[in-house]
């Protein structure tokens, strides 16, 4: 035994002493003492935390050593905009395209392919997100009229985050992938979205480099989760969108992409659709229900754009809310954006492709590695309260200005071009960021319009799991329980047309 420890400290003796060094010009290196993990076990705690100890420490800018990797943190988000527009040598696609074959199950994407996915891209933007808006409302309509709209009576209770995640996961693949060949819904949909639930629980740990077949029976569940979307079940599929029709038509030109990698990309884009949009969808509802006086202002606003737009609904017929109606809320835009900002804690990344100088203002410039990561971590700056005032507070109308949404924010008496960053950034900025807001909007919307809704009393207020730092939206720690009971006060509303002058 005791020979056994001196050769592992010799081990970690050795590993110190040859380890990397800071170079002039470099900014700050902060190692840590395991070898090959460095800070990544205190990162991964609470990466917030970590990341504002070592900014008092060592200022802006710093090196840290983080399970193999070297990544340089940009704190000041002042310099957000000289790591955003460098071209050439800082580039994402190298980190993401490594990063998800290996999560997701399927080969490295050849260059002339993967300029055709994102090509594809386009059609989440512009004249196909209406035509996605609109689907996923009488989807959002048909999930929730089968499943919670037919039930008069009393009050239900149940868990927040698990309704959430019940309506928006199936709306959202009808909306993408389609609908069976038989009837409207899938008759298998909850056994696919409790195998999701548990992949999505490991995916940090893949993002991390942990090998699939370390994590038990992940391999197992991805595997059975790439079935479901194997070419010749989706064929069968109706009214799938044009986005993973092109996306299915353009793997079929690459003889070289079996079957199972085929449907290993599609499984990859249900994770992409729903794996941070759920979330978001439950903290803007938790923040929400839990302000009362911040429900009911967007709970007006939207009444007051059907009222204007001439819209009829009740309890019995399907609303219909468009991309230019859900544009006009901005108060249940900047509900959204607010309670992003409270929980969203992604990290922008950038890989250096040579060893260079970046320039970060007209006064500094930092040495960087080939190899290296450059990161950008935006929570730091939503919590910052020079930016925000009482950072840690929902308020529903942080993002209003003069009715409209207010970009104007600023730090040291400089106006910021990046304040808010939910979505990525630059090159890195994600294609469906449009319709992932818009049905979040267009769940809320309906939430208000039909149901009365409250937290149960005698529970703590939610917290976040900060085991997803870095990757997007965090889930709650523990779900929360609500109550939610169809209005009775519904009407039809008969709205006089805008002629009327009312």
């Amino acid at each position: 035994m005791l020979l056994l420890l001196g050769l592992l400290s010799l081990f970690v003796f050795f590993c110190l002493l040859c380890g990397r060094k800071r170079r002039d010009g470099e900014p700050p290196l902060i190692t840590g003492w395991i070898p090959f993990f460095g800070k990544a076990l205190e990162f991964g705690q609470d990466a917030h935390k970590f990341l504002e100890k070592h900014k008092k420490k060592y200022g802006d800018v710093f090196t840290v050593h983080l399970a193999g990797k070297y990544m340089t943190f940009i704190m000041d988000p002042l310099l957000y905009p000289s790591i955003i527009k460098h071209g050439r040598q800082l580039d994402f696609q190298e980190f993401a395209g490594k990063v998800a074959p290996v999560t997701f199950g399927y080969p490295f994407v050849v260059p002339a392919l993967q300029e055709q996915i994102h090509r594809s891209f386009k059609l989440l933007q512009g004249d196909n997100l209406s035509t996605l808006t609109e689907s996923m409302m009488g989807n959002l309509m048909l999930v929730l009229r089968q499943d919670h709209l037919g039930e008069r009576g009393g009050w239900r209770s149940g868990g927040m985050y698990d309704f959430c995640n019940t309506v928006m996961f199936e709306a959202t693949f009808l909306t993408m992938f389609g609908r069976p060949a038989a009837g409207c819904r899938h008759s298998d949909v909850s056994a696919l979205r409790d195998d999701f639930v548990r992949f999505d629980n490991m995916v940090p740990l893949l993002i991390a480099g942990i090998p699939v077949w370390l994590l038990g029976c992940t391999k197992a569940i991805r595997d059975k989760l790439i079935g479901y979307f194997l070419p010749h079940r989706m064929s069968c599929w109706s009214n799938t969108s044009e986005f993973i029709r092109m996306r299915s038509g353009l793997f079929e030109q690459y003889d070289a992409l079996r079957d199972v990698d085929k449907a290993a990309h599609h499984f990859a884009i249900l994770w992409a659709s729903v794996g941070n949009t759920i979330p978001a969808t439950f903290w803007a509802m938790y923040y929400l229900v839990s302000h009362p006086a911040a429900l009911q202002r967007v709970r007006q606003e939207i009444h007051d754009v059907l009222r204007l737009d001439g819209v009829e609904f009740s309890s019995d017929t399907d609303l219909t809310l468009d991309r230019e109606q859900l544009a006009k809320l901005v108060y249940l835009e900047s509900a959204i954006n607010e309670s992003l900002r409270l929980s969203s804690a992604s990290m922008n990344i950038r890989v250096a492709q040579e060893d260079f100088s970046l320039r970060l203002d007209a006064e500094r410039s930092l040495g960087v590695r080939k190899g290296d990561f450059i990161a950008l971590y935006p929570q730091s700056m939503h919590m910052d309260p020079d930016i925000y005032d009482q950072p840690q507070s929902f308020r529903v109308d942080r993002y209003i200005q003069d009715g409209r949404l207010k970009t104007d924010f600023y730090k040291d008496g400089r106006k910021l071009k990046n304040y808010l960053i939910l979505f990525g950034s630059g090159s890195s900025m994600c294609p469906g960021r449009y319709f992932a807001v818009n049905e979040i909007k267009q769940f809320l919307c309906l939430l208000l319009l039909y149901f009365d809704l409250q937290l149960e009393e005698d529970q703590s207020q939610a917290t976040q799991d900060l085991g997803r730092a870095g990757l997007g939206v965090m889930l709650p720690a523990a779900d929360v329980r609500f109550r939610y009971k169809l209005k009775s006060d519904i009407k039809l509303i008969i709205l006089c047309s805008r002629d009327s002058g009312i």
